[in-house]
């Protein structure tokens, strides 16, 4: 008898699945490298195969949370050559029930309900009640998203701040993107902030290629190359996230996610990213205001993506199978 619903958060570079019922907590979380399957369908066989025939057949629907847009009936994640349509990938499995949403999408259903113990305060501030909340951060890309509240219920909108052009706010940053430029052509966020764009610092300014694991592990040994390349990069991390509070009005708070973003936990407080975030004449004041949170919580995208199921899991039907 189907009961539960698979859950996955599906990022650029690693997975997180797990199963859920009516309760909307996650269980059984598993974590998968991408770079061992071909594609969606073979780390999902994969993981069901793991939990057991008795499992498989109690998932009766999947709610698959992927880093990319998830809106229309073909899915594809923005920085891996996966994709897959809604349709087949209900048939292949024969669920009962399947939904994609975009993974910002579900790290902002997760929000509310994080707790202390999932958050970094960066500097101070207090959240407006009820008013729009802002999630974004760096990962293997960029990602973003708003948490509006209309009533009773809670809404999300999503986007992809994370390939707006970026521009250069002062002479030094104008030197970055200047080499950034010759090598990419046009910049985009997620080409400075991220995973990636973080290494891509690191080699412009002392000419090292190094992974950003190693380039933020020496910065918390504090070795002062590292140390600097975290800091411009939190520097211009700040800077954006205080373009988008501004552009979604998010008095309801700021929330910064992604693997990235707890990864340099503890090197926000003496950077430079809550001044960056609070410099956008005339409104330093309303930023300042503004509380941010670095989310540190292991899984938050299956938080959401629990909720999501749990809704699904109240409809199975007992003994229906897809074909």
């Amino acid at each position: 008898m189907p009961h539960l619903i698979l859950i996955a958060d599906i990022g650029g570079t690693s997975s997180r699945l797990a199963v859920v019922g009516t309760d909307g907590v996650p269980r059984d979380i598993q974590i998968h490298r991408n770079d061992d399957f071909a594609g969606f369908k073979q780390m999902i066989e994969a993981d069901l195969t793991r939990r057991g025939d008795g499992a498989r057949r109690a998932v009766g629907g999947a709610v698959l949370a992927v880093a990319g847009p998830a809106d229309g009936e073909i899915i594809k994640l923005t920085n891996r050559d996966w994709s897959f349509t809604k349709r087949d990938m209900r048939r292949h499995f024969g669920w009962q029930k399947f939904a994609a949403v975009n993974d910002f999408e579900a790290l902002a259903l997760g929000v509310p309900a994080l707790g202390p113990d999932d958050l970094v305060a960066v500097g101070s501030g207090i959240a407006e009640p009820d008013a729009p909340i802002l999630v974004c951060g760096p990962g293997t890309g960029f990602g973003t998203a708003m948490l509006v509240k209309q009533g009773r219920n809670r809404h999300v909108l999503t986007g992809e701040g994370g390939r707006v052009r970026l521009g250069a706010a002062d002479a030094e940053e104008a030197l970055l993107l200047g080499h950034m430029v010759r090598e990419l052509g046009p910049v985009v966020v997620e080409h400075a902030v991220s995973g990636s764009g973080l290494a891509r610092i690191h080699r412009i300014l002392t000419g090292a290629t190094q992974s950003p694991e190693d380039v933020i592990t020496a910065a918390k040994r504090g070795e002062d190359a590292a140390r600097e390349t975290c800091n411009v990069f939190l520097r211009l991390f700040g800077r954006i996230a205080g373009d988008l509070a501004l552009i979604t009005n998010a008095r309801g708070g700021v929330y910064l996610a992604g693997g990235v973003s707890a990864a340099l936990a503890p090197l926000f407080a003496g950077s430079p990213f809550r001044d960056a975030f609070a410099e956008h004449p005339p409104f330093e004041a309303r930023l300042i205001d503004t509380p941010v949170h670095i989310i540190v919580h292991a899984t938050p995208g299956l938080i959401g993506c629990g909720q999501f199921g749990a809704r699904l899991a109240r409809t199975l039907k007992p003994g229906l199978h897809v074909v």
